[in-house]
């Protein structure tokens, strides 16, 4: 029997003050390592496109620091930005798609800069530059868009990459393909994302971007209609202000100051009851979120999974799954885990166990 392939990949995952790199051989990461960039780093960008250049000479750092060969690299894999919304897949970077990163056509965000990190690599070194699950990732059915107000359709921006992921992990734990199984997940970190997989789509998930859903570390979640607009009209705040509330000054940040959340757990356990009613008040909206979903999978779940970072906190997963296991077994798969998750996706395009894509 011939010896398995050996195939080298770069990962980059720009953060909004962090760039993270990883050489990964096969499915194992070799080498590791986190840039933080401040306030005072950063404030000279006009736009988050325009911070490229800084941001690449962060790569060269790390290549040059670890002695790496470059040549080596088989492809380099970055975590997805705003763009148009899409099916899950691995995308190949193309010229579409960085002049809709580069104009921020769909939004400013930090992730915007990864397709541009490594397509600069992959010019340099002559391999591909992939994307894998961006947050716009969209297999929303039709009926799940609607809401009361025919101009207002919900929109699908998730923790796909994250889901995904931990989803397929699941379904190779029960021996089975992705694509037949169905399950409930949900990803708990600074925003908080609970999606319904049927068949490897997600026909439903709140949005974690603008804050629907339960409330986060950072994130409003969904809140009161009546009372919102209120607010919004009452001479306090604008609109940009109102927007930065609900996305990242809302939940824990709201309520304590700080998105820590094991702050907020040690808080709880020294006996702050404030804390501890945050502290089980996101248990429950996260349970409920979950609980919804058993409505639109019909019943039919094989498991619930819980990820992210706050699925690290071992009281805090007991108590969600007290809640849920009516429906099904829950598993945890604790962790952010997107530098593996992006090796894992362009792997299997390497092993032409899956196809890239393109962005059109």
């Amino acid at each position: 029997m011939s010896e398995e392939r050996t195939f080298h990949i770069l990962v980059i995952n720009p953060g909004s003050t962090s760039t993270k790199l990883s050489l990964f051989r096969n499915d194992r990461e070799v080498l590791h390592q986190t840039w933080s960039h401040s306030m005072e780093d950063l404030k000279g960008f006009r736009s988050v496109a325009e911070q490229a250049d800084f941001r690449s000479h962060f790569i060269d750092r790390f290549l040059g620091q670890k002695e790496i060969d470059v040549h080596i690299f088989d492809a380099v894999a970055a975590r997805g930005g705003l763009l148009k919304p899409i099916e899950s897949g691995v995308y190949s970077v193309n010229r579409r798609m960085r002049e809709d990163l580069v104009s921020a056509r769909f939004g400013e965000h930090a992730s915007n800069l990864g397709a541009l990190l490594a397509w600069a690599v992959s010019e340099k070194v002559g391999c591909p530059a992939f994307i894998a699950d961006p947050v716009v990732v969209d297999e929303m059915e039709e009926m799940a868009r609607l809401t009361g107000f025919p101009e207002i359709r919900r929109k699908s921006i998730f923790h796909a990459l994250n889901q995904k992921s931990a989803a397929r992990e699941v379904a190779r734990m029960l021996g089975k393909p992705y694509e037949d199984c169905n399950f409930i997940v949900a990803h708990m970190g600074g925003g908080i994302s609970v999606g319904a997989h049927r068949r490897g789509r997600v026909v439903d998930v709140n949005n974690a971007l603008d804050g629907d859903g339960p409330f986060s570390p950072e994130r409003a979640g969904s809140l009161p209609a009546g009372q919102l607009v209120e607010l919004c009209f009452s001479g306090k705040y604008d609109r940009e202000e109102i927007f930065r509330k609900v996305t990242e000054r809302g939940g824990l940040v709201a309520h304590r100051g700080s998105n820590n959340f094991k702050e907020l757990k040690e808080a709880k356990d020294r006996g702050d009851n404030q804390a501890r009613l945050i502290y089980e008040a996101l248990v429950y909206k996260v349970s409920q979120e979950i609980c919804k979903h058993g409505a639109t999978l019909n019943g039919q779940v094989d498991r619930i999974i819980l990820t992210g970072g706050m699925a690290m906190d071992t009281l805090f997963t007991r108590m969600i799954r007290k809640r849920v296991q009516h429906l099904t077994q829950v598993e945890i798969i604790p962790g952010e885990r997107e530098m593996l998750s992006l090796a894992l996706a362009v792997l299997a395009v390497l092993r032409k166990e899956m196809e890239q894509k393109e962005y059109v």
